[in-house]
């Protein structure tokens, strides 16, 4: 894999793939993509968000704002796109700059089978600076010599998932890491490979079956309520999902937990007596949402497609506020 220079999104300019994009594939976090390489398409610029002469990307239609209409918070990861082959694409490209005498005895293998892992610890993953920890974590645990961490020795697969609450806070402690620091790196990786291969980004990212569509055909009030950074998931909905979406409604990393936005969305003069409802991929969030009695207004839903698990899902039967959704009700509900 190639080094990673920091050289940021040119300002002003934007650039849109042209031709066939690439094919949705199967439900769940899956990349058909060999590591670091991406299908060749061809790019040219386009004027920059907002600027005229636009073509081939739709604006999404304006809601309406009537009593008794909806509004929907959604999700952006496991909810609207499968972005897990990019973002364990990054976070291996990001791991390597952060600790390159840890990835000294890693070689092409060895980064494939981390991918794959990735695959399977994605559930865990709340924000993504989380990605960069899980791979070094899986270093540590295949090259004793590197290891620095106390948990790493013997460690499986299935204990990350279990454990990941308790294991993280450690790893930050034992690698004297900070969250910022992080965050920052894995931005600032994404914006090097947009800058440098926008296709290739792109291609390491898709929609799930409908959702765009659904989207782009909904006269509802929506909203995009997520712990990605904002201008990615603005950048993928016009891009790959041909969407034009405003970035005023969309509620990234650096905008407070998803229950104080969820707080902000329901206490907005043109949002009173809308139907409210949520929709998300982490049963852990929807719980959060059902501490805060100022939230007992929103309906809840869980993803039966995105990054959660069986037993997740079968919990969240259980629980009288939450709705399990799939596909083509999701379709449905966003009318």
């Amino acid at each position: 894999m190639d080094a990673v220079r920091f050289l940021g999104t040119a300002p002003g300019r934007l650039e849109r793939v042209v031709g066939v994009l690439p094919a949705a594939g199967s439900l769940g976090c899956r990349s058909t993509l060999p590591l670091g390489r991406a299908r060749p398409y061809f790019v040219r610029s386009v004027p920059p968000p907002g600027g005229a002469g636009r073509r081939g990307v739709r604006a999404a239609r304006p809601p309406r704002a009537a009593m008794g209409s909806d509004l929907f918070a959604l999700d952006f990861d496991g909810v609207l796109c499968d972005s897990c082959g990019e973002s364990s694409l990054s976070a291996v490209k990001a791991a390597k700059v952060r600790w390159p005498w840890v990835f000294e005895k890693v070689d092409s293998a060895m980064e494939e089978w981390i991918v794959e892992q990735m695959y399977t610890l994605r559930p865990v993953v709340e924000t993504g600076y989380e990605n960069l920890l899980l791979v070094r974590l899986l270093v540590e645990i295949q090259i004793p010599s590197v290891r620095k961490s106390s948990v790493a020795d013997g460690l499986s697969i299935q204990e990350i998932l279990e454990n990941w609450l308790k294991l993280k806070p450690t790893l930050m402690d034992e690698w004297q890491e900070d969250r910022e620091s992080l965050v920052d790196l894995f931005g600032r990786v994404r914006d090097d490979w947009i800058e440098n291969d926008l296709s290739g980004w792109i291609a390491a990212n898709r929609f799930y079956p409908g959702t765009a569509d659904a989207l782009k055909l909904s006269s509802s009030e929506t909203y995009i309520v997520t712990t990605k950074q904002s201008r990615f998931a603005e950048a993928l909905l016009k891009e790959l999902a041909g969407i034009d979406f405003p970035s005023e409604r969309i509620y990234g990393l650096g905008t407070g937990p998803k229950v104080k936005v969820l707080q902000q969305l329901q206490q907005m003069p043109q949002h009173q007596g809308l139907t409210l409802h949520f929709i998300e991929d982490r049963l852990a969030t929807l719980k959060n949402v059902i501490k805060e009695p100022a939230l007992d207004k929103w309906n809840l839903y869980l993803v039966t497609w995105g990054y959660n698990t069986q037993k997740e899902r079968e919990e969240a039967q259980g629980i009288s506020r939450i709705q399990l959704v799939d596909l083509p009700d999701f379709s449905k509900k966003l009318k």
